[in-house]
């Protein structure tokens, strides 16, 4: 890969991530393939080995309607006294796609910059999707924004990082009322909570439920299953091919 690509396939210029095994912040050594080290890999995979890895800051020029953005958002944002560096942590290229790394205090103002400004017009969020990287210290929660702009038919990604000690971050949902069901999705799923949603429950599992299921850290364990007078054991407890 030698360039970037826009939605319409049209060529953005030769700004190019480094490529993930190379470049980036490695957070985590992964063996097997789910990463299990307690006996719930059944894959036959346990001697899988690989890194993970986030991809590093970008540095300009982005590449075609990339750079467009970036300006026209720091500019709005100095317009209205916030210094870029402060709201925007880094920005990434990676894969043919733009992400702002937002500082959470102000991811509010960023969301309706982004959407208000008429160079920007980010219309729509697709939705909030929570990550969970154990190894990331000081900031093992993600949460993902993917925004869409019908009136210039872009995307970017907005994404904001805290610690599982701390896991507090603003709604979005006065900006991108459909953001609702996310965020509730994210907290039920990833334990986020999202201050100043008007109804922040789980969604998924029952109330009463302990723990957050897609952590990375949640146990494999399931429920031991009766089948034909045979007891069938929980994932976690069946045979480990590592």
């Amino acid at each position: 890969m030698t360039e970037n690509s826009d939605a319409n396939g049209e060529q953005n210029g030769t700004a190019v991530p480094a490529p993930r095994d190379t470049g980036g912040e490695v957070i985590r050594v992964r063996k097997g393939m789910f990463g299990a080290n307690n006996g719930g890999d059944t894959s036959g995979y346990g001697g899988l080995v690989r890194t993970v890895t986030l991809p590093g800051a970008a540095s300009r020029p982005y590449g075609g309607w990339f750079d467009e953005v970036a300006d026209e958002l720091e500019g709005a944002l100095e317009e209205q006294d916030l210094l870029p560096s402060n709201a925007i942590e880094k920005t990434v290229v990676d894969r043919d796609e733009l992400t702002f790394h937002i500082a959470r205090e102000h991811l509010v103002q960023v969301a309706r910059t982004l959407r208000d400004d008429p160079a920007l017009r980010f219309e729509l969020c697709t939705g909030v999707s929570g990550v969970h990287f154990p190894g990331d210290k000081g900031r093992e929660l993600h949460a993902v924004y993917h925004l869409r702009s019908l009136t210039h038919g872009r995307v970017i990604r907005l994404e904001v990082s805290v610690p599982d000690s701390d896991p507090h971050i603003p709604s979005l949902v006065e900006v991108y009322p459909t953001n609702d069901w996310h965020e509730r999705e994210a907290y039920d799923f990833f334990g986020l909570i999202f201050d100043g949603h008007p109804a922040l429950t789980r969604i998924m599992m029952p109330d009463d439920w302990q723990g957050f299921p897609q952590r990375k850290d949640y146990p494999l364990g399931g429920i031991a299953v009766e089948y034909k007078g045979a007891q069938i054991p929980a994932p976690d407890q069946r045979r480990s091919y590592s």
